[in-house]
C-alpha cells in the first residue's frame, strides 16, 4: 500500500471513529471507567454523614478531633489496546474482514480515551509480541496506532492470547484499561487472564463473522486454514462435518466466554455485519451502572 492510499485510509477511519467517540462513547466511556482509580487529595474535619472509614487516625490523635480523608478521582488513565493480527483476522465473507472491524472499533476506543485526556497503548500480536507502542496521549499518537492497525504486516499466522497477556502484565505496572481484540480462536488463556484481570480492568471484544459459526452447504470445496496455510477438500454436503464444525467454533465460544467470566473480565461480541456501535454503547451503559 502507497504512502497517499494509506493516508487516505487513515482519514477515512479517523471521520468515522471520531464521530462516533465524540458523539456517543466519549460519555459513556467517563462514566465506565473514570473513579475506578482514587488518590489522596487531603484531610479535612469530619462532618455528620461523613463514612466513618475515611476516618485518618494518626491526625485525628494530632488534634484530638476528628478528620477525614478526601479522596479525588484518578484524572489520567491508560487505555491498552490488545490487537489480533494472526491470518484468521483476514477472513470475511460479507461486508468487511475481521480485521477491518476490529480497526475501527480500537480506533473509536483510543479517540474516547483521548477524548478524556488519557494515555493509549498499543499490543500486536499473533503467536508473538509483532508490535509494542507505549502508551501516550494526543491525536497524532492515535492516527500512528490506526496506520500500523492497517498496514501492519504480521511475521506469523498464528495466534497465541496468553503470551499477549503475560507481556502485557511484564510491560504494564499500573492499573490500566485493557482492551483484547480478537476472535479468540484460541484457548489456554485463561490462567494468564486470571492473573490479569486481577490487576487490571480487562474486556475481551471477539469480532467474528457469520461463517465462522456455520459452514455452508456448497459441496465438495478446497479449506485454506488461515493460520497454519494448509489446504483441505471438505465436504460441506456432509451434515456430521458441517455439526463438527459448528461444534468447534461453539466451544471455542464457551472457552472465551467462560475464562472471562472467572477472570471478573467484560465481554463484547459482534458480527462483522451487525453494528458494533450499539454493542460497545450497551457495554459502557452496563459498566456505567445504568
Amino acid at each position: 500500500m502507497d504512502t497517499k492510499e494509506l493516508l487516505k485510509k487513515v482519514r477515512k477511519i479517523e471521520i468515522k471513529t471520531r464521530r462516533l467517540s465524540d458523539h456517543i462513547f466519549s460519555g459513556e466511556y467517563h462514566s465506565s471507567f473514570k473513579g475506578r482509580g482514587m488518590t489522596f487529595s487531603e484531610v479535612r474535619q469530619y462532618q455528620f454523614g461523613d463514612d466513618v472509614r475515611a476516618i485518618d487516625w494518626n491526625v485525628t490523635a494530632r488534634y484530638n478531633e476528628p478528620y477525614i480523608k478526601v479522596f479525588e478521582e484518578e484524572r489520567e488513565l491508560t487505555m491498552m489496546l490488545l490487537v489480533d493480527i494472526s491470518g484468521s483476522e483476514l477472513f470475511g465473507t460479507e461486508e468487511q474482514f475481521k480485521k477491518d472491524t476490529v480497526t475501527e472499533i480500537a480506533a473509536t476506543l483510543a479517540f474516547s480515551a483521548i477524548q478524556n485526556n488519557d494515555k493509549v497503548g498499543l499490543l500486536l500480536f499473533s503467536d508473538g509480541i509483532e508490535l509494542f507502542i507505549p502508551p501516550k496521549k494526543g491525536k497524532s499518537h492515535v492516527l500512528r496506532i490506526i496506520r500500523e492497525l492497517i498496514e501492519f504486516k504480521p511475521k506469523s499466522h498464528k495466534t497465541d492470547i496468553g503470551g499477549a497477556l503475560k507481556y502485557l502484565s511484564n510491560v504494564m505496572k499500573k492499573k490500566a484499561i485493557v482492551f483484547v481484540l480478537s476472535d479468540f480462536m484460541d484457548k489456554g488463556y485463561d490462567q494468564t487472564l486470571k492473573i490479569v484481570g486481577n490487576k487490571h480492568d480487562v474486556t475481551g471484544v471477539r469480532v467474528f463473522d457469520k461463517h465462522d459459526e456455520e459452514i455452508p452447504n456448497l459441496g465438495m470445496i478446497p479449506v485454506k486454514d488461515a493460520e497454519t496455510g494448509k489446504v483441505m477438500m471438505v465436504n460441506t454436503m456432509s451434515k456430521k462435518v458441517r455439526s463438527n464444525y459448528n461444534a468447534h467454533y461453539l466451544k471455542s465460544v464457551e472457552y472465551y466466554k467462560n475464562s472471562f467470566r472467572r477472570s471478573g473480565a467484560g465481554t463484547i461480541s459482534t458480527r462483522v455485519d451487525e453494528s458494533y456501535v450499539k454493542k460497545l454503547l450497551g457495554y459502557f451503559k452496563q459498566k456505567g451502572g445504568r
